[in-house]
């Protein structure tokens, strides 16, 4: 009963068949081999725009930062989801690359930035204000909540930005996740909705260790490419990278993989309310946030479950917030188990 993380996955089977039919012969360095270049132009025609260019990186730390990073001005201001990945959880990367630009964290609702509260953030800096100039939002989609922005919410955000003239990035580690709850195009939920750069997921969707950074407006970012191979994520046998991806998003098998996390994730939280436990916020992707009474955590732990207590959770006396994640790995039987042993 792994719920701990979807990093916590192997790679799916598709993934590593592909791996190992692309490690025969030679290829050329550095992405300019063949499979490197197909894989640029499936992304192409995945988002329906010939208009893109496409970067791998390993982690989507990296992506993250090195976006920030090819956008960065003196003095430049980040605003983003006061729990987001980017601010909380990267040890300072985007600080580091982009040479000193500040984060400001957005309050949020289940995860979720509203357009009002990003007009509120941006008021309080004015253009030269000296505490600095703001220079791109940041959108996790799907949430640290496991929440899902609508296009309407997206294009809002957008619009806003765009009058400041902010570079609209999406952090998008769960990309797929979110994309077929929305039930829309990746073109409809990225360029067409005002995003000008993606941190386009797979590894906790079931690849080995395979980001890149999509790049939908080319005037936005510039010398991308030369803060990544200062950071160290120009890959030298670039093949491989292109590889998990040539996999990953071979016949659909990419939106199957967050299609079975989903169904998953919404059985365990069909299955949890049923039997009294409630959620601290909408499951629309792959996480579930349940308020567990501390007998039925130790229950499930004691069962050999795996996943993390939630403090920011506001929890009742004798109970936690927990968080659940599931992934294409994630069995039938290892949610039935769950619910079992959760249900007392």
């Amino acid at each position: 009963m792994i719920f701990a993380s979807d990093n916590w996955a192997g790679a799916s089977q598709p993934v590593m068949d592909a791996m190992v039919r692309h490690n025969t012969g030679a290829a050329p360095a550095y992405g300019t081999d063949p499979l490197t270049l197909k894989v640029r132009d499936r992304f192409r025609e995945i988002f329906e725009t010939d208009d893109l260019t496409v970067w791998f990186t390993a982690t989507g730390t990296a992506a993250n930062a090195l976006t920030m990073a090819a956008c960065a001005r003196p003095g430049g201001l980040v605003l983003t989801s006061d729990i987001a990945h980017v601010l909380c959880d990267e040890w300072g990367a985007t600080e580091f690359f982009s040479h000193g630009m500040k984060m400001v964290p957005v309050e949020t609702r289940n995860g979720r930035i509203s357009a009002q509260a990003l007009s509120r953030e941006l008021a309080k800096h004015p253009a030269g204000s000296r505490f600095g100039t703001p220079v791109a939002v940041s959108l996790t989609q799907a949430s640290e909540c496991g929440t899902v922005y609508p296009l309407d919410e997206l294009a809002a955000l957008t619009g806003v930005a765009k009058e400041r003239d902010l570079v609209c990035h999406m952090d998008g580690a769960r990309f797929a996740n979110a994309l077929v709850h929305l039930g829309c195009s990746p073109a409809e939920m990225t360029w067409k909705a005002g995003i000008d750069a993606l941190s386009f997921g797979g590894t906790k969707n079931g690849c080995w260790c395979a980001e890149a950074i999509v790049v939908f407006n080319q005037d936005a970012l510039r010398d991308l490419a030369a803060h990544r191979s200062r950071a160290g994520h120009l890959f030298s046998k670039s093949r491989f990278v292109a590889a998990q991806l040539d996999g990953y998003l071979e016949n659909g098998h990419w939106l199957d993989s967050a299609r079975h996390a989903n169904a998953m994730a919404s059985r365990l939280a069909e299955g949890l309310t049923a039997s009294g436990h409630a959620l601290a916020h909408p499951v629309e992707a792959n996480e579930v946030f349940p308020v567990l009474d501390f007998a039925t955590i130790a229950r499930l732990r004691e069962a050999g479950a795996a996943f993390y207590e939630w403090p920011e959770i506001e929890a009742g006396e004798g109970t936690s917030g927990v968080r659940l994640v599931t992934s294409f790995a994630t069995t039938s039987e290892e949610v039935a188990r769950f619910l079992e042993i959760a249900a007392g």
